[in-house]
């Protein structure tokens, strides 16, 4: 259960950064958490839980897909998440905010174009041999 201050929080976040929900924070928060425990799963005894911006990416992407199949490249366009950097903007401005930490090895610039959002999200649900729908070529 979420506290009133990771609210409060993320309400501070988003009114000084519009770019993304309140929604959008709230998911990559509960991606992470994710994402975290799917790592611990497979780390040893002593390992760190720490997760890479790499493998926090690819989490947000595997859990969008668990929460909103083929709905999930319109939900995150609803929240202004249109690339792998806005994940990273929303990690840092919560790392910012004291919601998430990091490590002195995390940097934005893990999220900086690791992949095509569009493709990530939409081609897992296309015919096989299918070539992916380029939104920008819809009338």
């Amino acid at each position: 259960m979420k506290t009133v201050d990771f609210y409060t929080k993320i309400n501070e976040i988003v009114i000084q950064d519009t770019r993304y929900s309140f929604d959008g924070y709230v998911f990559i928060n509960e991606a992470v958490i994710y994402t975290v425990k799917k790592s611990e799963e497979s780390r040893m005894e002593n390992e760190s839980s720490h997760i890479s911006g790499p493998e926090l990416l690819n989490g947000v992407m595997e859990y969008a897909l668990k929460n909103f199949g083929p709905t999930a490249y319109s939900v995150f366009c609803e929240w202004g998440i249109l690339d792998s950097m806005a994940i990273g903007n929303i990690v840092f401005n919560m790392i910012e905010h004291r919601i998430l930490s990091r490590s002195e090895n995390d940097s934005i610039k893990d999220f900086e174009n690791a992949f095509d959002f569009e493709t990530a999200l939409c081609s897992p649900f296309l015919p096989m041999n299918s070539e992916p729908v380029n939104s920008s070529h819809i009338a």
